[in-house]
Formats: C-alpha cells, sequence, structure tokens
C-alpha cells in the first residue's frame, strides 16, 4: 500500500507553473487512504468531445453529478458547453448531437475547466473509461495553465472487471457480466434505464447509478477504505 498512499500524498494541489490565469485549488489532500468509503465525496462525470485524439480534437461539453459515498445527490451537478476550439466534424455531430450552433451558447473552456475544478475540489472522480476523458482535462490544463490534475479517480469499468472475477455474490446475483464494455451495455446489464442520446450530464447520470450498485457488492466483499477502492478501480 506504500505506492498508493505516496499517490495520496501527492496530490495536495494543482501544481505546475500558470500560463494564462489563476487556477483554483482542486485536491487538498485531505483525504486520506483510510476514509472510508462512506464519508467519500465523489463527482461521476462525462465529456462529450470533437474526436478520439486529445492532441489535437477538443472538448465540446461537461457534465457531472456528486455523490457522498453511495448516495447521488442528483440536485447538485455541472453541465457546460463550451466554445468550439476547432472545426466540428459531420461523422462527431451524428454522434454526440451538438451542433455547432448549439455551442454558440458555449464558454470558453479556461472558464469552464476552472469552475469544474472547483465544484469537484476534494472529491474523489468517478468515469467509465475515465482516464480518456482525464487526458482531455490534462491535455487543456497543460496548454492553458501548466498544471496537471491530482484529484484520484476511480474506472467503473475496471470496478466492474473487479466484481465480475472476484465476488460470487455479484456473480450470482446477475448471473455472471456482459461482453459488452460500454456504458450503457453495463448498465442496461445491471437494471439501469439508459436514454441511448448521448449527453454528457445524462451519462454521468447513468455512471453514478452504476457506481452505486457496485458500492453495494464492493462493501460487502470488505471495500470499505478508499484505499482498497483506489486499489482495484484507479484509474
Amino acid at each position: 500500500m506504500g505506492l498508493i498512499a505516496d499517490c495520496m500524498s501527492a496530490v495536495s494541489s494543482l501544481i505546475g507553473s500558470e500560463r494564462n490565469g489563476n487556477v483554483p485549488e482542486s485536491w487538498s489532500g485531505k483525504v486520506t487512504p483510510d476514509t472510508k468509503i462512506t464519508d467519500c465525496s465523489f463527482v461521476v462525470f462525462d465529456m462529450e468531445m470533437s474526436g478520439l485524439n486529445h492532441k489535437k480534437d477538443f472538448i465540446v461539453s461537461i457534465g457531472a453529478i456528486k455523490m457522498k459515498g453511495s448516495a447521488i445527490h442528483p440536485g447538485n451537478y455541472f453541465e457546460r458547453l463550451v466554445i468550439p476550439q476547432g472545426e466540428m466534424s459531420r461523422s462527431n455531430v451524428v454522434v454526440h448531437g451538438i451542433t455547432p450552433d448549439d455551442l454558440k451558447a458555449g464558454e470558453d473552456i479556461k472558464k469552464v475547466i476552472s469552475d469544474f475544478l472547483t465544484f469537484i475540489h476534494d472529491s474523489v472522480l468517478v468515469g467509465h473509461f475515465v482516464h480518456f476523458d482525464l487526458r482531455f482535462i490534462n491535455s487543456t490544463l497543460r496548454k492553458h495553465f501548466g498544471g496537471k490534475l491530482r484529484n484520484p479517480a476511480i474506472d467503473t469499468h475496471d470496478l466492474h472487471e473487479w466484481l465480475h472475477n472476484n465476488s460470487s455474490e455479484f456473480k450470482g446475483y446477475y448471473s455472471g457480466g456482459t461482453a459488452k464494455k460500454d456504458l450503457f451495455s453495463v448498465a442496461e446489464r445491471y437494471g439501469i434505464e439508459v436514454d441511448t442520446a448521448h449527453d454528457a450530464l445524462n451519462d454521468a447520470f447513468i455512471a453514478a447509478q452504476l457506481f452505486q450498485r457496485f458500492l453495494y457488492f464492493l462493501e460487502a466483499g470488505g471495500i470499505v477504505e478508499l484505499r482498497d477502492l483506489i486499489d482495484i478501480g484507479r484509474a
């Protein structure tokens, strides 16, 4: 557990030299590895992007919702559109349904990311294949502020795989897993109603419900501290 403790102690702030403005503090480090999961604040989030390459594509929208332990707080959410930082392709608009006209109501990416950091503050981040979203966030932070996000992040995909391989109660209750690993397929497999229209906040809420189900079985399996959750689900 030394590596985890070192990681947690290192995540005290958003580090790096600031280039184009002040970056609000996000992770303060007050949450420790032995914090009970029931006492942890989580932010489950999702993003829509213009493409899959974080080096040339850009964030289109961010949706996030807060949780305390396994309790979802639907009224405590974050939802923003972002002014396009480049050309929107027709094929991508078909996927997420956000048109250039919609994005005229968007905000500057620096403002959106700054507000997002304020929103998440000391929360542990959660997402489905969340490492993909983190690449875009960190690419944006490096470009505009010279920093990097330090909040710990948990991947619901990794939690699902761990439960499927290690929890007989989970496998018995659900009679196995699902061959498809995307958010919608996994959510439907575990009884979560899915609106297949891609929307960042909607997808974040789906992921939050999935995380909520997984936490029930993780607690039953003895995963009760943040260190253990990070150990099996770290992005």
